[in-house]
């Protein structure tokens, strides 16, 4: 009987490789040449140990271990531990995404538009597509743990050792196993794809948010986190695997309780309820602003939590980082003083750029649900009625916009309401707002670059979010990695004035504003033209 469950599941793992022949080894080349890259700068850019240890003392105060996670062997910082401590959980993170995408992608995705069923009306065992995505994506992962550790130990670098090595790599690989089996349950409680990502995304930011407030505040709460599990194993310092040992053995009772549940539903159901809906449309649904609303409804509260949320665990930790400025002479020697602004406030300006880059994410999501529903041949049915193909790109364009400032609104809301009760001489909100909505035009571009993509290269769509994990990347490590101006200049992003470090720069933001207003034009005059596709 199991025989037959898991019948020609071979030549479904072999059908999965040769769709993603070309999404899967991008996906592997990216990150291992990420690590390697970035291991290879750690060396070029501190050649002493003094050199090191005066980036540790930058890395030991409060906002940046909720950022990147605890300092293990700071007190003699090597490349190792210099690697370990600031890219790790850096690329746990994006091992997660690569692993919820993929496994949704073979499992409810092609679910939803019927592929799953055609394959079953051949002789295919039940859980044979389940755990044909399963063990491809498994194999992926421990093929990335291994091109990573052996990789970075053939650098010969002084303090990466192979034991050491080998444990960075398989961190990342029990991270990726893990969020798969994790996106598999999801695959079989939601009804829908949107929905399986969308809990599994929730899952991967709370294990951010449970990592920080734990490595800030009380490590036991780590513990619940696989991020944590993942910075837990101290690679190139302590070298403990027990926290591999704890993720995979989790993940193979998640992966059991999922072919268990994927063995009792029907196709194209799930285990959580749908809400069926109305009998009558509202007066909401007769509008395409309000259709996209409503067809996003649940994210944008997500989003909203979410976002509100991050700002909380940032604001949280600035009492602990005023008290951090305050007795550190090494701090103060590197932060020259500026008139009228405290450490602290120096310090937010690189906190407000992640977090306008977080609030990115949710704005690109929602413009490119757009496309989304093109792709499920809905858009079709709505054209054919009179509703012009402006009024509905236009009503997505709005809702990103507006929803990208909510968002930033609500993460400073956030920041400062719990700034208030941990810091002596709280940060006026309105100076946190400043430095938070100046972000906004470039936010805007993004949003633009989609509308580019989704009207005149639609199958090119997904690259608006890659040009977003750059502009993250040379933003948020550019600095620590003295990466050429030019690099920054190259997103959005390295435009913005760093309000209250700079003055306000008018200019800068016009041209940004100019640039996503000509990306916006140029998306909405291709859409007006292109054909629609299902």
């Amino acid at each position: 009987m199991w025989k037959q469950e898991f019948h020609q599941t071979g030549k479904l793992i072999r059908f999965i490789l040769k769709r993603d022949r070309l999404r899967l080894p991008i996906w592997l080349v990216s990150l291992v040449f990420l690590t390697m890259i970035t291991a290879s700068s750690f060396t070029e850019l501190y050649h002493s140990q003094e050199e090191r240890q005066a980036m540790a003392e930058t890395m030991r105060n409060p906002a940046m271990t909720a950022m990147v996670g605890p300092g293990y062997g700071l007190d003699n910082y090597t490349v190792g531990a210099m690697m370990s401590h600031q890219m790790l959980l850096f690329s746990a993170v994006l091992v997660a995404i690569m692993n919820i995408l993929l496994i949704v992608r073979h499992t409810r995705t092609d679910e939803e538009e019927g592929r799953i069923e055609l394959i079953r009306s051949l002789p295919v065992g039940r859980a044979s597509t389940l755990t044909a995505s399963l063990v491809v994506l498994l194999a992926a992962n421990i093929l990335l743990a291994l091109l990573i550790g052996v990789g970075l130990y053939s650098m010969r670098i002084e303090s990466m050792d192979l034991n050491g090595s080998l444990l960075y790599g398989a961190a990342l690989g029990a991270t990726g196993i893990f969020f798969s089996a994790v996106t598999a349950l999801f695959a079989q409680l939601s009804q829908h794809s949107r929905g399986a990502v969308g809990y599994s995304m929730t899952v991967l930011g709370l294990s951010y948010l449970l990592r920080a407030i734990g490595d800030v505040s009380n490590e036991t709460l780590s513990w619940f986190s696989p991020l944590g599990w993942a910075t837990g194993t101290k690679a190139y310092v302590a070298n403990d695997w027990g926290p591999v040992v704890l993720a995979g053995v989790i993940s193979i009772i998640i992966t059991a309780g999922v072919l268990y549940l994927n063995r009792l539903r029907d196709l194209g159901s799930g285990f959580l309820p749908s809400n069926p809906g109305k009998k009558h449309a509202s007066l909401l649904l007769l509008s395409p602003l309000g259709l996209a609303l409503r067809l996003q409804r649940t994210s944008i509260i997500s989003w909203a939590i979410g976002m509100y949320l991050l700002g909380v665990s940032y604001g949280s930790v600035l009492g602990d980082l005023e008290s951090f400025f305050a007795s550190s002479d090494i701090m103060n020697d590197m932060l020259p003083p500026v008139e009228g602004l405290s450490l602290t406030e120096q310090f937010l300006t690189m906190i407000m750029a992640v977090i306008s880059m977080i609030c990115t994410v949710p704005a690109l999501l929602f413009m490119l649900k757009v496309k989304g529903e093109e792709k499920q041949s809905r858009t079709e049915h709505l054209l054919s009625r009179a509703v012009s193909r402006w009024k509905l790109l236009g009503s997505y364009a709005l809702l990103s916009s507006f929803f990208s400032f909510v968002m930033i609104l609500l993460a400073v809301t956030g920041l400062w309401s719990a700034s208030v009760s941990t810091m002596e001489d709280p940060i006026a909100f309105l100076s946190l707002f400043k430095g938070a909505v100046v972000y906004l035009p470039a936010i805007w571009v993004m949003i633009g670059t989609a509308i580019f993509l989704i009207g005149l290269v639609p199958s090119l769509t997904s690259l608006s979010l890659l040009y977003l994990g750059y502009s993250f990347f040379i933003v948020y490590l550019g600095g620590m990695m003295q990466f050429p101006e030019w690099l920054s200049s190259l997103s959005p992003f390295g435009h913005v004035p760093q309000i209250p470090m700079e003055d306000f720069n008018l200019t800068a933001v016009l041209l940004l504003l100019g640039v996503s207003a000509i990306l916006t034009a140029a998306g909405f005059a291709g859409y007006r033209r292109r054909d629609i596709t299902g």
